[in-house]
């Protein structure tokens, strides 16, 4: 005998098991990636490789779209958007999450860091899952560290290999206090200004130098216009690939351990193609006759800033022990 009410039912159950199906695929191709990097950067690299992994992996129910050139808006909005779900990922750098995540701020202390090595042995550990933590109280999970450089003096009057050298140099510093309070410590001026601003004030003499990193360096040309780069290594600050917490937190747990293990792919990616094009850099503004030299005694310069960690322990003495540990891993 047909059993009517029972195949009913089985009909019913396949139409919703197909429709959740295909509602669960239409959410997953809404995925939408900010990224403030053009095409062909190490980042942007790297995201695209992530994209393009987890989508095949889930056999593109979820499909990663990324929007380069911060198109879909600048950081500060685009953690905004991250965090109320209207963006699903994103390649953040720490510098500006400080006003969000207020132990992010510990990361763009002067001098934290050794040097890259150091970065990561931190940032790869029991520390980094504590920013990671922090992080996502505020909305943001942080599933895998990429690295933006060393971020070294250069200048058009001479080498630095002290903080004296520094000392009387209009050096153009990232609007933030604690830069400004870095070169104000080694005696120079520091000067807050429009990146955009920055080739035609050192070719005028409104500036005497800035800090950057090599490719920074070489891809803004600055380098046609200072003779001197200088390896302080005074800040190394670290970027996340970020998901989401609500688009996170929607993930079955296979899918979850796809995303998680292609963002450590895409970091270890990202990190190799930064050396690489680092190096590449480094050549052209060598072969441009920049004299670049390393800084042997880096101590001095930490503890030139001494008081302005003093300061921020006591306005911050939650964060001490974050630095203290960050500063005793080897």
């Amino acid at each position: 005998m047909y059993n009517y009410k029972i195949n009913v039912s089985l009909a019913t159950i396949a139409t919703a098991s197909v429709l959740s199906a295909l509602s669960f695929s239409a959410q997953a191709a809404e995925w939408r990636g900010w990224n403030i990097h053009p095409e062909g950067y190490p980042n942007s690299d790297a995201l695209e490789s992530f994209a393009e992994k987890v989508a095949e992996r889930t056999e593109n129910r979820i499909e990663p779209r990324l929007y380069h050139n911060a198109v879909l808006g600048d950081q500060p909005d685009a953690i905004e958007q991250t965090r109320n779900g209207a963006l699903d990922f994103a390649n953040f750098n720490m510098g500006p999450m400080g006003p969000i995540v207020k132990e992010t701020n510990v990361l763009s202390l002067p001098f934290l860091f050794n040097n890259r090595e150091h970065m990561y042995e931190v940032m790869d550990g029991e520390i980094g899952d504590r920013f990671a933590a922090a992080l996502e109280d505020e909305g943001l999970v942080a599933l895998s560290w990429f690295e933006s450089g060393a971020r070294s003096l250069y200048n058009t009057e001479r080498p630095v290999e002290t903080p004296e050298d520094v000392e009387g140099l209009k050096i153009r510093v990232m609007n933030n206090d604690l830069y400004v309070e870095m070169i104000e410590a080694m005696g120079g001026n520091a000067t807050p200004m429009s990146y955009g601003e920055v080739y035609q004030s050192l070719k005028t003499g409104v500036l005497d130098g800035a800090e950057n990193n090599f490719p920074s360096f070489e891809s803004s040309n600055h380098y046609e216009v200072s003779q001197y780069y200088s390896l302080t290594e005074h800040l190394i600050i670290p970027e996340c690939l970020c998901v989401a917490k609500s688009t996170w937190d929607s993930l079955s747990e296979e899918y979850k351990t796809i995303v998680e293990e292609e963002a450590l792919a895409a970091a270890e990616l990202q990190r190799e193609l930064w050396s690489e094009g680092s190096k590449e850099s480094r050549k052209i503004v060598e072969e441009a006759g920049v004299a670049i030299n390393e800084v042997e005694d880096k101590q001095v310069f930490q503890d030139m800033m001494q008081p302005l960690y003093d300061a921020f322990i006591e306005e911050n003495p939650d964060l001490e022990s974050l630095i203290t540990d960050i500063r005793e891993t080897i």
